[in-house]
């Protein structure tokens, strides 16, 4: 939808000729003209400017800078294609991860005016105290602390006004550009530029309402609700918005200042555990993960709890993945690459058509350093880059979902080394991945599957005369035609009528025979006959009837049992 429009609408854009100025200055001059003019404008740059079509592929690094210098919205683009490690090679992916928010937070009269629109009242009614100096700022959004009436603190995290008007605009130049990389270069169809854009629209519409993580940390308090080693803050419903989120604030360390942790009596590697623990929970019980587990969104509380804060990005594992990823854990728990295989099947990320056989012994290749090591001896990194490897081998195109898995994974571990934990991924996750295979096969899940697979038989049972009288009636209007082809039968057919006519003859055959006998029996005489040949004896014709009848049904007979006995089925 905002293609189309931003097409239409790009003449009346100033942005436009910006971002042309922006790759003439990075030397991508070629470029520019081939997406705007259609023709080369890098005649006259200087000789040290890297020319995009001559190279063939545009350096990391002048990429990264074009994006920071478009602002805000192309950053954040940026930090999308940084997760993207299946379509970019790697060292883009450390390119794009270099990319930062490096926004200056909004005035304090633009959050108040922010507040007070959104909640409708004033500030000092809804607030007793606010911090007016900004505790963090991103180019979406910024976090102020605060307190309550009732003494409660709060974090109030506020987007920044015109941002969305700025990014939608900024959406159009994106689906734009995209179109035109697609249509001009052989690199923007390999890694699908409009996709990729419209992955980017997604996230960041999400990101754009504080209700949308609102309800994420909701879902987590209850998900882990029985869960006392892991707290999730408390959303004030009553002062959040669309664009003001109003949650509790958390006391407590960072994750990775290990020092003041330690000073405070509590163990580190117990902390490690925790988040791994937490981790596997959110995989293989929930089904739904934190996607940005870092240092400032990680809590260590003076209680020795960990909290989790900041619910922007987050990611959803169907009930099958779940299970697959199980299956995937479980088969490197195990050394088990059958399972890993079988799982990876499941999951279609590799298919029959693909070399599996090579695949697997890459695959074996690339995992069999890193077994047996602890976190201290194994960098999450490593295998993922091998992995990524292997995705661009073999062009395997992974689901969003799993990216953000892979990236969690990553930060995951990275905390646990922080902390000096000596735990292996592998062996914590093992009890959860066991547990969820078995609960796959429990009496109570196979009620609730059956119940499922009932319901839905029975919506398509409902729904079947309708979709059914919808045929017939376009097919008797002559809107549709139906047409049969049936394949196969050929052979049945022959065999059909064939026992059809062996029955037919053992029919003639029994009739002539008992006809032949009545006649030979009878004392009724027609006509008589004196034949010569037997010594001038007479005989009636109806004797001769009868011995013919004999003659023939003997015949026919024996035709029969040979034709039965070449069969092979007497």
């Amino acid at each position: 939808m905002l293609l189309s429009r931003g097409i239409r609408g790009l003449k009346g854009i100033r942005r436009f000729g910006a971002i042309s100025r922006v790759l003439l200055k990075h030397g991508f001059g070629d470029l520019a003209g081939r997406l705007f003019n259609g023709k080369d404008v890098s005649a006259g740059l200087s000789s040290d400017k890297e020319s995009f079509l001559l190279h063939g592929f545009p350096s990391a690094r002048r990429i990264r800078l074009v994006l920071e210098e478009l602002g805000p919205s192309f950053v954040k683009l940026g930090q999308l294609m940084s997760t993207r490690a299946d379509l970019f090679p790697p060292e883009y992916i450390t390119e794009f991860k270099k990319l930062q928010d490096r926004v200056p937070p909004v005035s304090f009269a633009g959050v108040k005016a922010v507040i007070e629109q959104e909640i409708n009242k004033p500030l000092d009614a809804i607030f007793a105290e606010f911090d007016e100096t900004c505790l963090a700022a991103a180019s979406v959004g910024q976090v102020h602390n605060a307190r309550l009436h009732s003494g409660e603190k709060v974090a109030v995290k506020v987007i920044r006004p015109g941002i969305e008007h700025r990014i939608r605009e900024d959406l159009r130049l994106m689906y734009f550009l995209a179109a035109r990389i697609e249509r001009s270069l052989e690199i923007g169809k390999v890694v699908g530029a409009v996709n990729l854009v419209r992955e980017f629209e997604r996230n960041i519409v999400r990101e754009l309402d504080m209700t949308v993580e609102a309800g994420s940390i909701e879902k987590f308090a209850q998900n882990f609700k029985g869960v006392d080693e892991i707290y999730i803050p408390k959303v004030y419903w009553d002062y959040t918005t669309r664009s003001v989120l109003v949650m509790e604030h958390i006391d407590g360390i960072k994750m990775d200042q290990v020092e003041e942790i330690r000073a405070r009596g509590i163990d580190p590697g117990a902390i490690a555990l925790i988040g791994l623990r937490s981790f596997s929970r959110q995989l293989m019980e929930y089904g739904f993960f934190h996607a940005d587990p870092h240092p400032g969104n990680t809590i260590v509380m003076f209680d020795g709890r960990v909290s989790l804060v900041d619910f922007g990005i987050t990611g959803y594992l169907d009930e099958e993945m779940m299970h697959q990823i199980a299956n995937l854990f479980l088969g490197y728990a195990e050394h088990d690459y059958d399972l890993v295989m079988d799982a990876l099947l499941d999951a279609g990320l590799v298919n029959e058509d693909m070399d599996l056989h090579a695949f697997r012994g890459d695959l074996k290749d690339a995992s069999e350093p890193f077994y047996g090591r602890s976190l201290q001896h194994i960098e999450a990194k490593d295998v993922y880059d091998q992995m990524m490897r292997l995705v661009l081998k073999y062009h395997i195109r992974l689901p969003r979902n799993l990216l953000l898995l892979f990236k969690t994974f990553i930060q995951t571990e990275a905390l646990g080394k922080i902390l000096g934990s000596d735990a292996s991924i592998l062996q914590v996750t093992r009890p959860f991945a066991r547990k969820l295979l078995q609960k796959g096969y429990d009496t109570r899940s196979l009620r609730k599957n059956l119940g499922r697979e009932a319901r839905t038989l029975g919506g398509y049972l409902k729904n079947y005369p309708k979709y059914l009288g919808d045929i017939l009636r376009q097919t008797a209007t002559g809107k549709q035609r139906l047409e049969f082809h049936h394949t196969g039968f050929d052979k049945m057919q022959r065999q059909v009528e064939r026992g059809v006519n062996r029955l037919t003859v053992g029919i003639v055959i029994a009739a002539s025979i008992i006809a032949a006998a009545m006649i030979l029996n009878s004392n009724q005489k027609v006509i008589d006959l004196s034949i010569g040949l037997l010594g001038h004896q007479t005989v009636s014709l109806t004797a001769l009837l009868g011995i013919v009848g004999y003659v023939v049904a003997t015949l026919l007979g024996i035709w029969l049992i040979i034709s039965i006995l070449r069969s092979g089925r007497l």
